[in-house]
C-alpha cells in the first residue's frame, strides 16, 4: 500500500462470451503460467456445467455463489501493549469479492476426482446453494470474528 496516494485500481475488462466482468476475474483467478485460454475453457465449461445443474443462467449461478461466500467480516491480528489480538472488521467489497474467488477456486483445486471443470463447476453449484468448503470456510471466518467480538475496540 502506497503511502500517500491511494493505489490505482487496474480495470478489468470484461470476458467475451458472457460479456461480465466477474466471469473476467474467475478466469484470471484460475489461469496459471499465464495459459488464458485454457482457463477460459475451463471456466466456460464449467458454468455450462452449473447452469445444467442448477437449471438457472451461468451467470446467475455465479454472481449467486460469490454472494453467498463473500464474507462479511474478519479478523486481523493487531499488537498492543505487547499482546496480539484478533480485532474483528468489516469486509470492504473488493476485499470480500478478492476472498470469495479465492476461495471458491482454492476448494475446488481441492476437490479429489474428475477434471478441474467439473471440479469448479460442482463447487460453484454447492456454493450456490450454500454448501461446499468455500461457504464453511466463510462461515469459520464469521465465527472466528464474533468469538473475538469483545476486542473490536482496537480497531482503527
Amino acid at each position: 500500500m502506497p503511502r500517500r496516494a491511494a493505489a490505482v485500481r487496474k480495470i478489468i475488462n470484461p470476458d467475451a462470451k458472457y460479456n461480465n466482468v466477474t466471469v473476467s476475474i474467475l478466469i484470471n483467478r484460475i489461469m496459471k503460467c499465464g495459459k488464458k485460454s485454457t482457463a477460459e475453457r475451463v471456466v466456460y465449461g464449467a458454468l455450462d456445467l452449473a447452469e445444467k445443474q442448477e437449471s438457472k443462467a451461468a451467470v446467475t449461478v455465479l454472481e449467486q455463489a460469490i454472494k453467498n461466500v463473500t464474507p462479511l467480516l474478519e479478523v486481523k491480528s493487531r499488537r498492543i501493549g505487547g499482546a496480539s489480538y484478533q480485532v474483528p472488521l468489516e469486509v470492504r467489497t473488493t476485499r470480500g469479492m478478492s476472498l470469495a474467488m479465492r476461495w471458491l477456486t482454492n476448494a475446488a483445486r481441492a476437490r479429489s476426482g474428475q477434471s478441474m471443470m467439473e471440479k469448479l463447476a460442482a463447487e460453484i453449484s454447492a456454493a450456490a446453494n450454500n454448501q461446499g468448503a468455500a461457504i464453511k470456510r466463510r462461515e469459520d471466518t464469521h465465527r472466528m470474528a464474533e468469538a473475538n467480538r469483545a476486542f473490536a475496540h482496537f480497531k482503527w
